[in-house]
């Protein structure tokens, strides 16, 4: 008889594992399917998500996203570009700042420009968001890796937009290596669903200073 109770609580262990297993493949499917969808039309405002730089120019993956998002502009897809991301400590320049910068060695007027900053998906869209609220933004253009666009979206519509997904075109993170980052985007996707992302980042950033998106410069489009 007193196996009884133990045989119970294994299956239920096993049924509860086994939903979270279910859980967290169908939520890995939605990140794949998403990072194949591509859906560039008119929109108020293309939203860059920041990543690596080197020092003073986009690394490889950054330069990529710009590219695209250049593309969008010169489109006429959306007349604002709002650029995101921060720095890491010894950086002189936040990703944001190269990326305004390189966009306007393109030919992307500085009154065109939206400049926030952010260490992570949500404080990217949280330091441009304000700006963009008040220029009347309600459609965005999500430029980012595929494998990325998922929670970028889901992030950005926390923040009261509609988005569409712009993947970068030529991200030189590609074939078998974009495996492990399918898997971290299906994870915090996973988490972030039932926690929130705005709890998600709070926690990831639980050590470091509270982050204000008025920290940030912003270019206001004239």
């Amino acid at each position: 008889m007193i196996f009884g109770p133990i045989r119970l609580a294994l299956k239920i262990v096993g049924a509860v594992l086994a939903l979270i297993l279910l859980y967290f493949c169908v939520t890995l499917c939605q990140v794949w399917l998403t990072s194949r969808q591509d859906d560039p039309h008119r929109a108020g405002a293309i939203l860059v998500f920041g990543t690596a730089a080197n020092y003073l120019t986009p690394a490889p993956d950054l330069e990529a996203r710009l590219d695209r998002a250049l593309q969008l502009y010169e489109d006429g897809l959306a007349p604002v570009v709002a650029v995101t991301g921060g720095k890491r400590p010894g950086d002189r320049y936040t990703e944001a700042q190269i990326s305004a910068t390189w966009l306007e060695a393109k030919g992307v007027p500085r009154t065109g420009i939206v400049e926030g900053g952010g260490a992570d998906t949500w404080q990217n869209v949280a330091s441009v968001a304000p700006v963009l609220h008040r220029l009347g933004v309600r459609s965005v253009l999500v430029v980012t890796d595929p494998f990325h666009e998922y929670r970028a979206m889901a992030i950005t519509s926390d923040f009261g937009f509609s988005p569409s997904p712009t993947p970068s075109l030529r991200s030189p993170i590609r074939g078998t290596a974009v495996i492990p980052y399918l898997l971290k985007e299906a994870t915090e996707v996973s988490v972030g669903r039932i926690v929130g992302y705005g709890r998600l980042s709070t926690l990831d950033h639980s050590s470091m200073p509270a982050f204000d998106p008025r920290w940030h410069r912003t270019v206001a489009v004239g």
